[in-house]
């Protein structure tokens, strides 16, 4: 199966009620609606965005089912995958193919950040994934700074794979950025490039990408859809403009750092705000933001102006 993957991809977030359960019908009416927005080719289930750590792993595959009925005939879903050994992530993926996921985002195994890996391990990982359920593979790429970072070289070999068709960037450090794009791009430059740096878009949009995943166009997807046209029309002033009517939004969000639960939490808080969901409701043992988080969240969509479109 292939897929397009060049253009903007929600991870999405997942409406819960106040005794934590999902959603349903809100998640549905949400995903319609996100995936109709402007440059919407896809979007993501399970993802951090989507709280997937505090779901179960047929929670998961519910969330997955869910957003892929709502989204039938609008656009395809990818479902994140996390897990810690290969027969787990080829049965919770075969789960997410049957849900209706048409795609799968592979997160690294989290013992991973503690212990380090083998390359071959890594091939093997996504091998035994993309042989098992005939699915195009993102691989996420986690920040430069964590045991689970891969090398240049590695990013090359998987570029390689069959089944992978595209990587969620998030390397979180520039210089090492750019020599990942390179190096995947010198081996197999059909394969899609996606920031997922929701706290520095445009600085890492312009370094050549195709399209980002972010859990960020949850809430703003129309701003982030105008920036990445920008770019890719090398319009800089234009992309500027844009990216400081982000920035407040982001700010409020994200703070000064990347993002983290509590970060999504300001995140929901912030889609409840605007309408976009019913409510924030956020899983222990997440904290929702505070009185001070939340008066700037408030000032920042009011400023952005984005209430009376997500009511529209």
């Amino acid at each position: 199966m292939s897929m397009n993957f060049h253009g903007l991809i929600p991870a999405i977030t997942v409406p819960f009620r106040p005794d934590y359960t999902i959603d349903e019908a809100d998640l549905r009416r949400y995903v319609a609606w996100l995936g109709r927005q402007p440059g919407v080719v896809a979007m993501m289930t399970n993802g951090h965005t989507g709280e997937v750590f505090s779901l179960t792993p047929r929670e998961r595959a519910e969330v997955t089912r869910i957003a892929a009925d709502a989204a039938r005939g609008i656009c395809p879903v990818i479902s994140s995958v996390v897990c810690e050994g290969i027969k787990d992530a080829v049965e919770q993926a075969l789960w997410a193919k049957e849900a209706g996921a048409q795609g799968l985002d592979i997160m690294p195994p989290h013992h991973w950040l503690r212990f380090g890996f083998r390359a071959d391990q890594v091939i093997e990982y996504f091998t035994a994934i993309g042989d098992a359920t005939g699915l195009p593979l993102v691989v996420h790429v986690y920040p430069a700074w964590t045991k689970s970072s891969f090398s240049s070289a590695l990013l090359a070999r998987l570029a390689q794979l069959p089944a992978v068709q595209a990587f969620k960037i998030g390397t979180r450090e520039m210089n090492k950025y750019a020599t990942d794009i390179q190096a995947i791009r010198a081996v197999a430059p059909e394969k899609a490039l996606l920031t997922c740096h929701d706290e520095y878009l445009l600085a890492s949009m312009v370094q050549g990408i195709d399209g980002a995943l972010v859990g960020f166009a949850s809430l703003v997807p129309g701003l982030i859809n105008d920036l990445l046209a920008a770019v890719k029309a090398g319009d800089l002033t234009r992309a500027q403009a844009i990216q400081a009517r982000i920035d407040p939004l982001k700010d409020a969000v994200y703070g000064a750092g990347e993002p983290t639960a509590e970060a999504h939490a300001c995140m929901k808080a912030a889609m409840a705000e605007a309408g976009l969901i019913a409510s924030a409701t956020m899983r222990p043992p997440t904290h929702a933001p505070n009185a001070a988080e939340m008066a700037r969240i408030r000032a920042a969509v009011a400023g952005a102006g984005i209430a009376p479109r997500a009511a529209a």
